[in-house]
């Protein structure tokens, strides 16, 4: 439930807040193809007056478009501080088409598939601020990120030039859970691709002959401890493919399997653990196995003092909301952003059940975002 909020957007800002999520969830951008949400964001910001740069990452993430960075100026009286906003332009694939349905204050997709909340809510957010602040400019100057392919670890925000940031701290929106939590501590995050190979034979008249990598895999997978390992660190078999033919016996199998935790140390340890496995598993099987293990993002810890959590916390104080900070299970820009130097905390957005085809969002929890991000915007030059 959504704490009552002093009403700090006016209605009119509201309504166009929930006019632009409707229209940026029915604009398909699944990761790498996000053309078309950054073409309607470039002309939204630049309709108030304000320049877009995009960046020249799409070459190295294979996306449509780069990232882009606008900025807003600020009166000065903020201590030259410059802040950062930062939202993702792209969802995880679609399984249907985005039909956007408000019912008892709620929205959610038509169709059998995800809204898009994740992270359109925030982009629509993001807009709506920069609409205020070319028109009011706050104390402090703001800087607003629109990043591409986050939900492909990150790969976006990866290719950011620090340097072309001003900001001394940032707010990334995108923890779908209720707001008031503020994300101070995400894991480090492990994937393994194992390839499985052995030998094809007919399965009824010659199956002595065969090596079957399927069963490696199998075997392997069977070894491993998965789940919920202890409070900070999960595993995960998330694909298995191979095989042929249900009458041959399979000469090869892939599986991709993730490890993470917020002790970085132990995260290592258990993809090593994973991937020792898949060998002893290929050779017990007769099979050969290539193994390919890479960090696709570290984890952090933010102090509860740090001046973004802090002014986080004061923003939501003053929506009528009280912070609890948390941990997280899963990563957003703020672990690229904070691993290239820039202190950034994840400010839940009160989205529920994100990637799923039951996604959801509450006009109440939209709103109550706008005022939140209005907030932190005042409140950071006084932190």
């Amino acid at each position: 439930m959504i704490a009552a909020v002093a009403p700090r957007a006016s209605a009119e800002e509201r309504g166009r807040l929930l006019s632009d999520f409707e229209r940026l969830c029915r604009i398909e951008s699944p990761s790498l193809r996000e053309r078309k949400i950054a073409d309607l964001v470039v002309a939204e910001l630049r309709a108030v007056g304000l320049q877009v740069e995009e960046d020249a990452s799409a070459a190295a993430t294979g996306s449509q478009a780069g990232n882009l960075l606008s900025r807003v100026p600020g009166t000065g009286t903020g201590a030259g501080r410059t802040i950062l906003l930062c939202a993702h332009l792209d969802t995880v694939p679609l399984a249907a088409p985005v039909d956007p349905v408000c019912e008892n204050g709620m929205y959610r997709n038509a169709n059998e598939a995800i809204l898009g909340a994740d992270n359109k809510a925030a982009v629509a957010v993001l807009l709506a601020v920069a609409r205020r602040l070319a028109r009011e400019p706050a104390a402090v100057a703001v800087e607003l990120l629109f990043t591409t392919a986050e939900e492909l670890a990150l790969r976006g925000a990866k290719e950011v030039d620090r340097s072309a940031l001003r900001s001394e701290f940032g707010f990334v929106f995108d923890h779908a859970s209720p707001i008031g939590e503020l994300i101070v501590a995400s894991p480090t995050y492990f994937r393994l691709e194992a390839t499985f190979r052995g030998a094809a034979a007919h399965a009824g008249i010659r199956p002595e002959e065969g090596r079957n990598a399927i069963a490696a895999a199998a075997r392997a997978i069977s070894t491993m401890d998965l789940g919920r390992l202890d409070p900070a660190t999960t595993a995960n078999a998330g694909v298995i493919e191979g095989g042929s033919a249900a009458n041959v016996v399979a000469e090869h199998c892939r599986v991709e399997l993730e490890a993470r935790s917020l002790d970085a140390e132990r995260a290592g340890t258990l993809i090593a653990e994973m991937a020792d496995a898949c060998v002893a598993a290929a050779a017990d099987a007769e099979c050969d196995v290539e193994t390919v293990v890479e960090q696709l993002f570290r984890g952090y810890r933010l102090p509860r003092t740090a001046v973004a959590v802090e002014v986080a916390a004061i923003a939501l104080r003053s929506a009528g909301i009280e912070p609890e900070c948390v941990q997280s299970g899963g990563g957003s820009d703020a672990n690229a952003l904070i691993g290239m130097g820039l202190p950034t905390v994840n400010v839940a957005n009160g989205t529920e059940r994100n990637h799923q085809p039951d996604e959801s969002v509450s006009v109440g929890a939209l709103e109550t975002m706008l005022d939140v991000a209005l907030a932190i915007v005042d409140h950071s030059a006084e932190a």
